[in-house]
C-alpha cells in the first residue's frame, strides 16, 4: 500500500512539475492586438522592412554596447536571434504617417521576452507593451504601470535601470531587458530614419 502511494505521489509531483514548467510561457498580446494597443483607434498599418548593414549596423551596435541583444549574467534564457531585418510598423491616418512601432525580443531571466514600442515620427516613445514572455518573477514588467515610465524617452535619454528607469525588485534582468529593448528601438529608428 505504501509503495503504491509513493509511486502515485511521485507521478503526481512529476506531472505538476511538467505543468508548472509550461505555465510560465505567456502570450500577452498577438501582433494585431499589440499594434492596436500602441496606436490610435482606426490606424491603418503600413509595414516597411529595412535590412541593417554596413555603417548603419556598425553605428547601431556601437551605441548599444556592441550587440543587438543584451547579455546578462544570471540569465538562463536561450539566446535570441539578433535580427538585422527590421519591420517598422507605421500608423497612418488619411494617408499620412503619424507614428511608428518596432517589435523586439530580448533574453529575460528564464526565456525570451517580446516587446512592442511605438514612437512619434520624431523618435519619442509613446507606448511600450510586453507581447509575450517566459518569466517567473519578471511578470510585473508586463504591467502598464511599469511600462509607462518609458513614455517621453528618446534616443538622448539615459535609459539605465537605477537612473532614469525604476527597476523591479527581484526582476532586475527583466527590467534591464525591457530598457535595452526600448533603447535599441530608439537607436535603430534614429539611425535608419532620422539621420537621413
Amino acid at each position: 500500500m505504501f509503495k503504491k502511494m509513493s509511486i502515485t505521489s511521485f507521478l503526481l509531483l512529476c506531472f505538476s512539475m511538467i505543468l508548472a514548467a509550461g505555465c510560465f510561457a505567456f502570450v500577452v498580446l498577438e501582433k494585431e492586438e499589440a499594434l492596436k494597443e500602441v496606436f490610435f483607434p482606426g490606424a491603418v498599418i503600413e509595414v516597411e522592412t529595412k535590412e541593417l548593414s554596413g555603417e548603419t549596423l556598425a553605428n547601431i551596435k556601437e551605441k548599444l554596447g556592441g550587440s543587438l541583444e543584451i547579455q546578462q549574467e544570471g540569465s538562463e534564457s536561450a539566446p535570441v536571434e539578433a535580427a538585422t531585418k527590421i519591420d517598422f510598423y507605421f500608423a497612418k491616418k488619411d494617408g499620412k504617417r503619424l507614428g511608428v512601432a518596432i517589435i523586439d525580443q530580448q533574453p529575460g531571466r528564464w526565456g525570451p521576452v517580446t516587446f512592442i514600442m511605438s514612437m512619434d515620427l520624431k523618435g519619442t516613445v509613446k507606448a511600450v507593451r510586453v507581447m509575450g514572455y517566459e518569466e517567473i518573477r519578471g511578470r510585473p514588467i508586463a504591467q502598464r504601470s511599469y511600462m509607462n515610465q518609458y513614455r517621453g524617452k528618446n534616443v538622448n535619454s539615459t535609459l539605465t535601470v537605477g537612473k532614469d528607469i525604476i527597476g523591479i525588485s527581484g526582476a532586475t534582468i527583466s527590467s534591464r531587458a525591457a530598457t535595452f529593448s526600448v533603447k535599441k528601438g530608439l537607436v535603430i529608428y534614429n539611425e535608419v530614419y532620422l539621420k537621413k
